[in-house]
């Protein structure tokens, strides 16, 4: 079996849909695991709901209205009959998103979070899954909370190796088309989970380690893996191909086209991860697989935005050592911080870290009782694999560096 992931951008739109109905024409359909993520914006848009929610906004009402609209849209581009069942079904998934703002009575957000953001997937599954039945290619739609099986940390929940593969290899028909959720999950009491923010190629990798599949194929509106995001470095070029190292390097310190927690499982068996284009899908792209040879000989640009530059020191310029560090970290830890860079001297250390779940404030005033504590909010981290100079002088020319960092392979540097 193979293993397709469809993320938001391909199916973004009446004519997404189509295109990845075309994709599997070209590139082949049967004995296939299709992982789709939510359309286009919608977890933006859930993501405002439930704001909305939370604040007891007059503008909820409203703001559910923007994500029923642009789906039902796109069911008028896709359906010429409005009395096809998968109008119903869409507007059934919408009832029972109402029902649980109307009735939850869980404080817990992050809880709160999970149960609603999810049906996005749904929703765009359901959709996708109607209209390839409708054009004539049969499928099986899975929920996949019904498969993938997690602990309760909602918003970024860990998986149940044993009780998944036990799941999946039993129940998952094989030589069929099968077309999925990405990013979802679901605890002992069968509430929905999600494995964290662009989680679906973590969910292709899941199935394809519990399947034992051939490969796994992410569909992306660039070629494949390129050496830098376009977005923001000008000439990037294609990566041919990379090893698994390279790759969970490169996911590791921020690539956004590949998942950080995709490539383990898909490395643990050697299965072979293709990044691909939807709009050219019988290019080449890129191949991710297991061989030290595989190693780019550009560099590597990574850029993470939004970033937050802590440095604390010691109140009484005693040195900051082992047992100081170790608290910190356990604190960094409990209000769930994501460290990507570190330094440290005598009587200061400094982390860069992405605040995602906004808990800096209660933790600034936690450090300040044994620390003196500086920031900087709203930095950007630059991270340069296979460093030269030439590529070091281009990322921080006309910017404010704050901190930089060189080991054998890597720098990284913070600016402002």
């Amino acid at each position: 079996m193979k293993v397709f992931k469809f993320g938001g951008a391909s199916v973004k739109d009446a004519d997404g849909i189509k295109n990845v109905y075309e994709v599997l024409q070209q590139v082949g359909h049967e004995d296939v695991l299709l992982v789709i993520s939510a359309m286009g914006k919608t977890t933006n848009a859930l993501e405002v709901v439930i704001k909305d929610y939370v604040s007891k906004s007059p503008e909820l009402q409203s703001s559910i209205q923007e994500v029923k609209k642009y789906h039902n849209q796109i069911l008028i581009d896709l359906f010429d009959d409005d009395k096809h069942p998968v109008f119903a079904a869409v507007n059934h998934i919408f009832s029972d998103l109402e029902s649980f703002l109307k009735n939850n009575k869980s404080p817990n957000y992050n809880f709160v979070y999970d149960q609603i953001v999810s049906q996005g997937e749904i929703v765009s599954t359901t959709i996708v899954s109607h209209y390839f039945n409708y054009r004539g290619l049969k499928n099986q739609w899975l929920d996949v909370r019904e498969f993938i099986k997690t602990d309760n940390t909602y918003r970024d929940a860990i998986v149940d190796w044993d009780q998944t593969q036990k799941l999946i290899s039993k129940n998952v028909k094989k030589k069929s088309l099968n077309i999925t959720q990405g990013f979802l999950g679901s605890d002992e009491n069968n509430f929905t989970t999600t494995l964290g923010r662009e989680g679906s190629d973590y969910t292709a990798a899941i199935f394809a380690y519990c399947l034992n599949a051939e490969s796994v194929t992410i569909w992306k509106d660039v070629p494949g893996v390129l050496n830098a995001d376009p977005r923001y470095f000008e000439n990037a070029v294609l990566l041919n191909q990379i090893s698994y190292r390279e790759a969970i390097e490169l996911a590791f310190y921020g690539a956004t086209v590949i998942h950080p927690k995709t490539l383990q499982p898909l490395q643990k068996k050697e299965i072979p991860l293709y990044v691909k284009s939807f709009v050219n899908p019988l290019l080449p792209g890129t191949s991710v697989s297991k061989g030290a040879d595989l190693e780019p000989h550009a560099p590597c640009f990574i850029v993470k935005k939004d970033q937050l530059l802590i440095s604390l020191s010691s109140l009484d310029f005693s040195f900051i050592m082992e047992e100081n560090i170790s608290e910190i970290f356990a604190l960094l830890h409990k209000y769930k911080m994501k460290v990507h860079l570190i330094q440290n001297s005598a009587i200061s250390f400094s982390v860069c870290v992405d605040d995602k779940f906004g808990n800096f404030q209660e933790l600034k005033t936690i450090l300040s009782k044994k620390f003196k504590v500086t920031y900087n909010d709203n930095v950007s981290l630059y991270t340069i694999r296979h460093f030269n100079e030439r590529s070091a002088d281009a990322v921080a020319k006309n910017k404010e560096v704050l901190v930089r960092q060189v080991s054998r392979e890597t720098m990284q540097i913070v600016t402002k």
